[in-house]
């Protein structure tokens, strides 16, 4: 087994409101240094049950886009446990600047071989899937963003003893996995509400075919588009973590306690409830986006 169950908690850390609500958040982002927040969970399953098959030419390939928090921790996992990686990368113009990405140079760095493709080609990835399957007959393929039954089975380590208790769970969506899990796995009187980081008329649909359970409230957090990042998101994230020491990243995590912030102004939540938000980690995105602030002349995320 390369990954393994986390010898102590992950904490649960308490954010004080004004409101008459109880607010948490659950620190995922802590569990590993380079394979952080639900990545890990997603990749426990689908990294350790390929492991144990034992094939004769291991090779895991996956997709991503140039930031991609899954491609980071794919090629930290293929590192950690010496087996070779490719990722398929959207947008083939990056093949010429992929050094000026730190994304792209720390997967690089791990060892992990890139294929740059069009954008066309990318969302035909059924298509690219089949062709590498028969290229790497025993190559485990993981979909973009992780997200598959092995994935979500990995999310239900998101939930114990100590999540029990909250009446809301919040987490931000981008292929619908994690929101998936955690709505399959949870206790029948807990509500699921998932932040949409990108607009995704799809995703209804994926979460359905992955969890029986109606729990699951879909929020628009995106805040303009997915990766869009306003100066309000910069001041959210640099204040929060000014407050709270926690550090949060603009694509997801930042977005999510941001809307949740309004949600609770707002009233969305009925007094006295306690709330728990999941930090999925996706740190390692907030030096890429620096980099494109810096060129636009604008604040930074400290």
């Amino acid at each position: 087994m390369l990954l393994r169950l986390p010898t102590e908690k992950i904490p649960i850390q308490e954010i004080p409101v004004q409101k008459n609500i109880q607010l948490f958040i659950k620190r995922e982002d802590l569990i590993h240094p380079q394979i952080s927040g639900n990545k890990y969970w997603k990749l426990f399953f689908n990294v350790n049950h390929y492991i144990a098959s034992s094939p004769a030419k291991p090779y895991i390939i996956t997709f991503g886009g140039a930031f991609s928090n899954h491609i980071a921790a794919v090629s930290a996992v293929g590192s950690l446990a010496g087996i070779p990686t490719l990722g398929i990368i959207r947008g083939e113009e990056l093949q010429e600047k992929w050094r000026e990405n730190p994304t792209l140079v720390f997967a690089k760095r791990n060892g992990m071989n890139l294929k740059f493709v069009t954008r066309t080609e990318y969302r035909h990835k059924e298509k690219l899937t089949a062709f590498l399957q028969q290229e790497f007959p025993e190559a485990l393929i993981v979909p973009e963003g992780g997200t598959n039954e092995d994935a979500v089975a990995g999310i239900k380590m998101m939930l114990d003893d100590h999540t029990k208790d909250f009446d809301y769970l919040c987490t931000a969506v981008g292929t619908g996995g994690t929101v998936a899990g955690i709505s399959k796995y949870c206790g029948e009187s807990q509500k699921v509400i998932g932040f949409k980081a990108v607009k995704d008329d799809a995703l209804d649909n994926r979460i359905s075919e992955l969890t029986p359970n109606k729990n699951v409230s879909l929020i628009d957090s995106a805040f303009g588009g997915y990766g869009k990042i306003k100066d309000e998101n910069i001041r959210f994230i640099n204040d929060f973590k000014k407050h709270y020491g926690i550090p949060l990243e603009p694509v997801y995590t930042g977005k999510m306690m941001q809307k949740v912030f309004e949600l609770i102004e707002d009233g969305y939540f009925p007094e006295n409830s306690k709330v728990l938000c999941f930090h999925t980690g996706g740190l390692q995105g907030i030096e890429g986006a620096n980099l494109l602030l810096e060129k636009q002349n604008r604040s930074l995320i400290i």
